[in-house]
């Protein structure tokens, strides 16, 4: 079976939207990590301080 011109432009775009949206959902969640790791040194920095 042979994919039209057109067929094969659909594909290339869904995969496009789908690298793109994996893109943006791996940032978000570099951000969440980076995010949940300083909210721990704080933390920590805080119950040192509470601590001296």
């Amino acid at each position: 079976m042979q994919l039209s011109i057109l067929s094969r432009i659909v594909v290339v775009v869904l995969v496009g939207a789908f690298a793109a949206g994996c893109a943006n959902t791996i940032r978000g969640v570099g951000r969440d990590t980076a995010n949940a790791v300083d909210a721990t040194k704080r933390a920590g920095s805080d119950i040192s301080r509470a601590a001296e």
